[in-house]
């Protein structure tokens, strides 16, 4: 009997050990894969703020939590069974899914330049402030952003499934790491946004501080913040571009660097970046042609 309970525990302890082997085995594929997307996590961060921008500041953590939610059912409840099937099925797929993913990113971006540089009539500040304050107005920048989110979160997962299969072929490992992947990312992203967004509030109280010095940080906070959303809503429509020209220049077997001869390092990566924005914004704006011409149709 006691053989038998030495033997038992014996087999328990070997248990134990195979499984925090294979968490250690998890934690080193998510940690991997994370590294491997990282470029389009950053361009996630840089989009997001602008769909907070102009909202009251007790409604902008509100807004920022219900994007984070809808970014985790994203990746968690349609895009991470999604890829498994597809990667154990159809991997063939799985690229044309994600190039037209790209495209419409390219749309969007595109599409924002147009309006941008086309002439339009200003609104007053009255206009602007009913419209933010309209209840259709939060729920237009809510949808928008996690309709962004949803193409970025899926080739944030395509990225990491690719960099996880190559090492872990079983199945359960790599949907374990994709669910670490997925929650790591989104706390880190949402939560970096959240900072951003609400800097000009700890700017101001910050600046009624008696500390002469941290009160003139915090002024400088709140003065700075302005210039600092206007060019993360400048990098996050050129991240939209560089991020749908790379997926579709890619899906199709190209690299732009190789372009301009370069393999390696920081000057390949802004080659294949700004050759990527720029094929993404004609595309992008072909397709906002069309878009437009079919609109305008319809609605004679």
């Amino acid at each position: 009997m006691p053989s038998g309970l030495a033997a038992l525990l014996d087999d328990i302890a070997t248990i134990a050990k195979v499984a925090a082997a294979s968490v250690d085995d998890i934690s080193l594929a998510a940690g991997k894969a994370s590294t491997k997307a990282a470029g389009v996590v950053i361009d996630d961060t840089a989009v997001t703020p602008q769909y907070v921008t102009g909202f009251t500041p007790d409604r902008e953590l509100p807004i920022i939590w219900r994007i984070a939610k809808g970014s985790l059912v994203n990746k968690l409840v349609f895009i991470l069974p999604a890829a498994l099937m597809l990667s154990a099925f159809l991997p063939w797929l799985i690229t044309p899914i994600l190039m037209i993913g790209g495209a419409y990113l390219c749309f969007e971006g595109a599409e924002k330049i147009i309006h941008k540089l086309s002439p339009h009539q200003d609104e007053t500040l009255k206009e602007k402030f009913e419209e933010v304050c309209s209840k259709t107005h939060e729920e237009e920048m809510v949808k928008g952003a996690v309709r962004t989110d949803f193409i970025l979160s899926a080739e944030i997962m395509a990225i990491s499934l690719k960099e996880v299969a190559s090492d872990y072929p079983q199945i359960w490992m790599q949907a374990a790491a994709l669910i670490i992947v997925a929650i790591g990312i989104t706390i880190a992203v949402y939560g970096v946004v959240g900072l951003i967004v609400k800097m000009d509030d700890i700017g101001l109280n910050l600046a009624k501080r008696e500390n002469g010095g941290v009160a003139k940080f915090g002024r400088g906070m709140v003065l700075a913040m302005p210039k600092l959303l206007g060019a993360l809503a400048f990098i996050g429509t050129a991240a939209m571009l560089w991020v749908g020209g790379q997926i579709i220049v890619h899906g199709v077997g190209l690299h732009p660097n190789n372009w301009v001869g370069m393999h390696d390092g920081a000057a390949a990566w802004i080659a294949d970046a700004v050759i990527s924005g720029i094929i993404g914004l004609a595309i992008g704006g072909v397709i906002a042609m069309i878009y437009g011409a079919a609109k305008g149709k319809k609605a004679g």
